[in-house]
């Protein structure tokens, strides 16, 4: 075979050039580009598998509800899914710590303030169009009749917490006063009963007093790890080459997350589907739940749908003049993981891989917006609270004036605030809005047999509105990211010019080694850089 070789290769070089033909340079182990449907699944695979198990989850759900299965079975069916959960969750913390503090870090402290007003303005303004938008559509299709309090079991919600307390746990949370207490327990407001007086009998007539306590429940203080990663990062930026090691550090911790969540999200589709399943089987009469509180959940969902497909397309083709439907489809993998968790921290690895990938959003901004917005832009949150305080209210015929619809708009954009990016949280917010209009907190008990399914619409847009604002954000901040472009661009150190150095410095051309060209370096006193080649 050898020899047959060689002699071809002599025959060739005999005839010449010219007789060998056009000379190809097709590899023929190279793969076939594929087209059409298959193309499409192949790109989209991790959106289709995830789209399988959430409608295998449902069929379950509802394919094994006839059998009225026990306790241990639900457990078992839903242990795959809880187990999916943990492992989302084991990975937020890191991935917010290591996120801001590199996107934070890369740029400097002036243009890390910039961002952070329109990034809060941008939230602020969206969340109060969502609970205006939520009491106009309360009041239009008017969803609460007092005829539903006949199927509710009561039990009597605690109304003691006030919407200045939640206002102050806001602020208390945001400055921890122990950073490492930060990541596992975050301050909030008890009403205890003050202690009896010494020498005095308290009787059964006697009214006891109730006092506020500061206390500590378990869960992360997102916010303040939020703000310590901003200070820190934005103040680490501006050390230079001396800080470069730190932000690579969180650098290469963000990447190793990032892998960590490829290998997570192999396991999407047997996680989602039990989580859906294990959600399904465990309510009690989902055809009469569903039919009580039906124009209940129609009204969240007109709302969620008109804000999600119309208003948040619309604010993108307005700031950044692009096809908005391209990029909310663009989301769609990212979209059936908040809603299949229903949380928006759990969906936060997804969302970093979707908005950095395919739609190309700037790093630097994903990195300091979406964490930020993961934690206090919660806009669907906003929308449910208005509708459901609204709910409670014509269900117990109590007359909503001007005042008390003021009053549940303003409670419903400063709960959705503090409100926590995991399952059901607003169920506990609703009670601060209504007891700022004084409505029956104990109706609180029937809308907790829809949340698991109300919590899961409200959830895309808690999502899509932290990846809308991060587009928006980058569109405004173009400017400031161009400056820190050119601030990294300097040919010295990749720091600011230094105008005090000398004019003749001369340094070897980076794009010719070897060379006889070189850089004559010209710092002229001011911030402008003249570079002559020679």
């Amino acid at each position: 075979m050898e020899k047959g070789e060689r002699f071809s290769e002599y025959l060739f070089a005999k005839m010449g050039p010219g007789d060998r033909g056009p000379k190809t340079t097709e590899d023929r182990s190279a793969p076939v580009e594929r087209t059409g449907f298959r193309k499409i699944l192949v790109d989209n695979v991790m959106l289709v598998v995830t789209l399988a198990g959430v409608i295998t989850g449902i069929g379950l759900g509802l394919g094994l509800r006839p059998y009225h299965l026990g306790p241990d079975a639900l457990m078992i069916i839903s242990y795959p899914g809880e187990l999916f959960m943990r492992l989302l969750k084991l990975m937020i913390l890191p991935l917010i710590i290591a996120s801001l503090i590199a996107g934070s870090a890369s740029l400097n402290a002036k243009m890390s303030g910039k961002i952070a007003v329109r990034t809060l303005l941008y939230f602020i303004l969206t969340s109060m169009f969502n609970a205006f938008l939520g009491l106009l559509l309360a009041m239009m299709i008017h969803p609460g009749v007092p005829e539903i309090k006949q199927f509710g079991s009561y039990v009597e919600g605690k109304r003691e917490h006030s919407i200045l307390d939640s206002i102050l746990d806001i602020g208390r949370n945001i400055f921890p006063d122990n950073i490492v207490q930060a990541a596992f327990q975050q301050a909030h407001t008890v009403y205890t009963e003050a202690p009896a007086m010494f020498g005095r009998n308290v009787s059964e007539n006697d009214t006891v007093q109730m006092v506020r306590v500061v206390a500590y429940r378990s869960g992360t203080n997102t916010l303040g790890l939020v703000f310590f990663c901003l200070v820190f990062g934005s103040l680490l930026g501006t050390l230079g080459a001396k800080g470069q090691v730190v932000i690579d550090f969180f650098q290469a911790i963000f990447e190793v997350i990032m892998k960590m969540v490829t290998g997570v999200m192999w396991f999407t589709p047997v996680g989602v589907s039990s989580v859906i399943a294990g959600k399904i089987l465990g309510v009690n009469d989902v055809a009469s739940v569903m039919s009580q509180l039906a124009w209940f959940i129609a009204t969240v969902a007109v709302g969620v749908f008109f804000y999600q497909l119309i208003v948040m397309q619309l604010i993108y083709f307005l700031f950044l003049r692009r096809n908005p439907y391209k990029f909310y489809c663009g989301l769609s993998h990212a979209m059936l993981t908040a809603s299949a968790t229903a949380s928006t921290a759990a969906a936060l690895p997804v969302t970093f891989r979707a908005m950095e990938g395919p739609l190309q959003v700037d790093p630097r901004i994903t990195r300091f917006v979406l964490p930020i917005g993961c934690n206090i832009n919660m806009d669907g949150t906003a929308l449910f609270l208005s509708v459901a305080s609204v709910f409670v209210c014509q269900m117990n015929n109590i007359h909503l004036g001007f005042a008390q619809l003021a009053t549940i708009f303003l409670t419903s954009t400063a709960a959705s605030v503090s409100s926590a990016s995991v399952p059901s949280a607003a169920m506990v917010l609703l009670l601060v809005v209504l007891a700022a209009v004084d409505a029956p907190a104990h109706d609180v008990s029937l809308l907790f047999a829809v949340d698991w399914l109300v919590d899961r619409i409200r959830t895309t847009n808690n999502m899509l509105g932290d990846c809308y604002a991060a587009a928006v954000v980058e569109h405004l901040s173009k400017n400031e990211l161009m400056a820190c472009d050119a601030l990294n661009a300097d040919p010295i150190n990749g720091l600011t010019p230094n105008t005090d150095v000398d004019i003749g410095i001369v340094t070897p051309s980076k794009k010719s080694i070897g060379s006889d060209e070189v850089i004559i370096d010209m710092h002229l006193n001011n911030h402008t850089d003249a570079i002559k080649r020679i």
